[in-house]
């Protein structure tokens, strides 16, 4: 891997922190960059009431001078405003695990005689590090044309309609309502649907799908499984909490279909190598194919919710109920922006495994010599090959 990150931080903490290494150096990068995502991961219908406590900035704490990166690690922090209301406070034991949340299992594994330090790293408060990151890699990408968006689909059983609406306009639209759904019909019903969920006392789950543009051909590899592309994709998108499903394109749809339906037909359209469709989501073999990449994400409804849940106090040994810890209602239109920011981070690590180099300019330099798909860049020789012909010894 040639990028990586660490964050660092629990929920009631003084900050999340993060450190990304890997970044070449010369790329322009502010705090006002990262602001934009951060204040689009507090947006949406169905937020919790910690969003109106809250008011993410980054404070870029290394790795930046004079509005570029140096080539050093980039380091960013994240207070926690509400972490002041927490301070020097005696909290009260939890001793009810929430069924779906990390809880029990953390539990478990880590032997705590509360269950409080499993809430802290294990809530979804961490992906605001995710997102800080997300955004530097966003900004890498955008030197090389390559744009990031995602939108909302589905909330619940109720879908959206994108048929008629391009991946560039999906992303514009998404941007201007708060369920992040570019389908504005479907976005009422959507409303509706979570303000009723909320009056209910319970929460909705839906399905986020993020798209990469202008991505090049022969990103990932087929060689080993753990640099196809598709699976660092998944790998990543999976990470965040409560997404429990992940697709690259229309892979569900696909399993249904005969074999000459499904697959991305080639044509040449003068010296350029075309795809008539793109139910491959861009990638084939582990390997970027030039079209856009198309990543679905399906998110659970989270656990924690105001009408209580069966359980069992671990402190007594008694069943019992859930009690509810301040969360979202419905958190699929916060979390469109983390989707987007871990599919950048993983097309940013694998563009930089492709390019090689220490500085924006020598990843500008290789970048023009790419292949492409072209006839002229694919010298073909024609010649029959002997494979794995026996060596013979003198």
């Amino acid at each position: 891997m040639t990028l990586r990150f660490l964050t660092a931080g629990e929920s009631h903490g003084p900050a999340m922190v993060t450190i990304l290494e890997g970044l070449p150096a010369g790329l322009p990068l502010t705090e006002q960059m990262i602001n934009q995502d951060l204040a689009r991961r507090q947006e949406g219908l169905g937020a919790g009431a910690r969003m109106k406590i809250e008011h993410d900035q980054a404070v870029i704490l290394s790795g930046v001078m004079e509005g570029k990166t140096i080539g050093s690690p980039l380091a960013i922090m994240i207070k926690n405003l509400d972490h002041e209301r927490w301070k020097d406070r005696s909290i009260p034991p939890s001793t009810i695990p929430r069924p779906g949340h990390a809880d029990l299992a953390g539990a478990i594994k880590y032997g705590f005689n509360d269950l409080r330090p499993v809430l802290e790293r294990a809530s979804a408060r961490e992906t605001a590090a995710r997102v800080a990151i997300g955004a530097v890699c966003r900004q890498f990408l955008a030197q090389f044309s390559i744009q990031i968006g995602g939108y909302v689909t589905a909330i619940g059983e109720i879908n959206a309609s994108l048929e008629d609406i391009s991946l560039e306009d999906r992303i514009r639209l998404a941007l201007q309502n708060d369920i992040h759904c570019p389908d504005p019909n479907a976005t009422q019903i959507m409303q509706q649907a979570i303000r009723q969920i909320m009056q209910e006392k319970d929460t909705l789950g839906g399905i986020i799908e993020a798209a990469a543009l202008n991505v090049p051909p022969g990103l990932g590899s087929y060689v080993h499984w753990d640099r196809r592309l598709d699976a660092r994709i998944a790998a990543a998108i999976l990470s965040i909490p409560a997404i429990k499903g992940v697709e690259i394109g229309p892979a569900f749809e696909n399993s249904r279909l005969k074999g000459t339906v499904c697959h991305d037909l080639v044509a040449l359209e003068g010296d350029e190598l075309i795809r008539l469709r793109n139910r491959s989501g861009g990638i084939e073999g582990g390997v970027s194919n030039g079209s856009p990449i198309i990543v679905r994400a399906a998110m659970k409804p989270i656990p924690t919710t105001l009408s209580p849940q069966r359980s069992v106090d671990l402190l007594t040994g008694i069943e019992t109920t859930t009690k509810y810890e301040r969360s979202d209602f419905c958190p699929v239109p916060r979390a469109v922006v983390i989707v987007e920011a871990m599919l950048a981070f993983v097309l940013a690590d694998a563009l930089l495994e492709k390019l090689g180099g220490d500085t924006l300019a020598d990843l500008h330099t290789r970048y023009q010599l790419l292949r492409k798909a072209r006839l002229n860049d694919l010298k073909l020789s024609g010649d029959e090959h002997i494979f794995w012909s026996e060596s013979k010894t003198v």
